[in-house]
């Protein structure tokens, strides 16, 4: 589950931050990035309309540093303590804004490049225009991490098949898919999970799909690992 927007006024570096800054920068590919950020809440528009987040939005959270050439190249370096609980969701984001019952498609791609250590998933997270109802897709995870709720049993649809789970964190309702197996590239067909929410279990009305974010939701990352997107967009009609 990822946080969304907050704002924060950054303080001067102390040298132990600032080390781990630049090490964090290093990780980024050799040619210079289009843009690169270490701010809790650094965020980048692309010139095709998405916004990339570096959101670390979670307690006792690290280091992490944000790259992007394009909403489809882009990655992140992160030194996240190996604790409990969910550090950050850097993230990018197509703005949708249609109800469901309005939409003939909606599609991703998606390629990535993943640590085989450290607690992860990757992962969509889908919100309504209110905020009141998300759905995450987990594409991959790895180590400690679990969805919220109780698990719905399984499924295949939208080109994947699920473990479904159905939760509430006080704030919204939760709709977690998780895929049988892990995946590092494919498309989801994502208006057919959309329809089976709403027509098939009757859990929300025909909702105004605001965002549809892509990234990773990082619970630990000790000693810096880093998590690349080698291509990725979404496709609304």
């Amino acid at each position: 589950m990822a946080r969304r927007t907050r704002t924060l006024n950054r303080l001067a570096l102390t040298p132990a931050v600032a080390l781990a800054a630049l090490i964090g920068f290093a990780a980024a590919p050799a040619q210079a990035a289009v843009w690169s950020s270490s701010d809790q809440w650094g965020t980048y528009t692309t010139s095709d309309g998405y916004i990339l987040y570096n959101n670390i939005w979670g307690s006792g959270a690290g280091t992490q540093s944000i790259w992007a050439n394009s909403s489809s190249n882009w990655g992140v370096w992160a030194d996240h303590p190996n604790t409990g609980g969910i550090k950050s969701y850097p993230n990018a984001k197509k703005v949708v804004n249609k109800p469901i019952g309005s939409l003939s498609s909606l599609t991703s791609t998606y390629n990535v490049t993943v640590p085989s250590s450290g607690a992860y998933n990757t992962s969509y997270d889908i919100w309504d225009s209110d905020y009141d109802y998300e759905v995450m897709l987990w594409v991959n995870h790895n180590g400690a991490v679990g969805p919220l709720g109780t698990s719905q049993g399984t499924l295949t649809l939208g080109g994947h098949t699920w473990t479904v789970y159905k939760g509430d964190n006080g704030s919204n309702q939760v709709f977690s898919f998780l895929r049988t197996s892990d995946s590092t590239s494919g498309t989801v067909d994502i208006l057919p999970i959309l329809k089976w929410i709403k027509d098939t279990k009757g859990w929300w009305g025909n909702e105004t799909i605001g965002d549809v974010q892509f990234g990773y939701e990082i619970t630990s990352s000790a000693g810096g690992l880093d998590f690349r997107t080698n291509g990725f967009g979404v496709s609304a009609s």
